[in-house]
């Protein structure tokens, strides 16, 4: 990945709320959901006792925010014995920024701070083929579950001032979470942003990892521009895919940064006729 060398890491002023926040829902827009919750749990985080703004960062480059992670207080509680970690959530990229690097210096300096400030490691329900690069390992490893006892692969830990050989238990967030339940507060937030298309892909949860949603725009030959936010993005179609898209289509592609991105599903959007 290209790391851009006038990035800035820095904590979020008051100032920057807004313009993180809207990054933020651009970042996980229509990707576990339709539409997202990511910029409504920001708000969230800011209000909560358990925020540590002292380890949250953002990422500005050219004066405009282009990505974000924010931690708080988590809990490894095994019967009475509880363990003060940390988690954190969202971590947000400008979606036209991806392949920058930016999450990944985000992470660098934000592991390295949260080391610095004892902490004994981080926890995290995440992308798996993702944050193993910054040492996570599954929960499992260390006999640590979700709050109910299950284990799988987005649930990770990353050991810092503790080897963890003497921590198990169940992971508890931060109560404030449940927060995000509240239809009417999320609905209300949306109508001081623009309002996005939603696009439902499947029914239940989605989980739209390493992969992005698109709509073909223009067609030469057999290369495929497909919208993504403000750009247009060429690609070919995957072996695998069944039947060609048309101008209009809704699409699954994998954005390859440096190479030759694939068009891997046509879909149709389930919230439209």
């Amino acid at each position: 990945m290209n790391m851009i060398e006038n990035l800035i890491i820095r904590p979020e002023t008051p100032a920057d709320h807004k313009a993180a926040e809207l990054m933020t829902m651009r970042s996980f827009w229509n990707k576990y959901r339709p539409g997202c919750t990511e910029h409504f749990l920001i708000r969230i985080i800011r209000e909560s006792e358990d925020y540590l703004p002292e380890i949250s960062r953002i990422a500005e480059l050219d004066g405009k925010i282009v990505g974000a992670v924010y931690f708080t207080r988590a809990w490894i509680v095994d019967g009475d014995v509880r363990h003060e970690i940390a988690t954190f959530g969202p971590l947000a990229v400008e979606p036209t920024m991806e392949g920058n690097d930016i999450g990944g210096a985000l992470m660098r300096e934000t592991i390295k701070l949260t080391k610095e400030a004892g902490i004994k490691a981080i926890a995290l329900m995440g992308e798996p083929n993702y944050y193993p690069r910054f040492g996570f390992k599954r929960g499992a490893e260390y006999g640590i579950t979700d709050a109910w006892g299950n284990t799988f692969d987005a649930l990770m830990i990353l050991p810092l001032n503790d080897d963890l050989s003497d921590i198990k238990g169940k992971l508890i967030e931060n109560p404030d979470f449940e927060k995000l339940e509240d239809e009417k507060s999320l609905e209300q937030i949306n109508k001081e942003f623009p309002a996005y298309r939603k696009v439902k892909v499947q029914e239940g949860f989605m989980q739209i990892f390493e992969q992005h949603l698109g709509v073909v725009e223009a067609i030469d030959g057999d290369e495929y521009m497909v919208r993504y936010w403000e750009l247009l993005i060429p690609a070919k179609l995957s072996e695998e895919l069944g039947y060609p898209p048309s101008v209009g289509s809704d699409v699954k592609f994998i954005w390859d940064h440096k190479g030759v991105s694939k068009i891997t599903q046509v879909f149709r959007n389930l919230l439209e006729g």
